[in-house]
């Protein structure tokens, strides 16, 4: 299973494109256009097991910072800053990473 198998193309590269430039990368405007947030939780636990790239049960820092690259190969790489707001945002238990609930309660608040 892909991204492009739950959500669509169109709406992965305006997301991406939201967010060319460096610090301008904001997680819940990027679930809005990709469509991430009309999605169910089955289909947001399919995309987390996309996204948490090897397959530890959650998605780490250094994970993250890789976030936009998991939709399009050439997508840039998140900066610091954008890296440790997402996770703080995300991270409701403090243990450093996202799991799988965490990820759904971001995207769907």
């Amino acid at each position: 299973m892909s991204l492009t198998d739950l959500l669509s193309p169109s709406d992965i590269a305006a997301a991406l494109r939201d967010c060319q430039a460096p610090d301008s990368f904001s997680p819940k405007k990027f679930f809005q256009i990709s469509g991430m947030s009309k999605k169910s939780s089955s289909q947001l636990k399919d995309i987390f097991r996309i996204l948490d790239n090897d397959q530890s049960g959650f998605i780490e820092e250094d994970e993250l910072k890789y976030f936009l690259q998991r939709f399009e190969c050439g997508a840039r790489v998140l900066t610091t800053s954008e890296t440790k707001t997402f996770l703080a945002a995300a991270d409701h238990d403090g243990d450093g990473k996202i799991g799988a609930e965490e990820f759904q309660e971001m995207v769907q608040s």
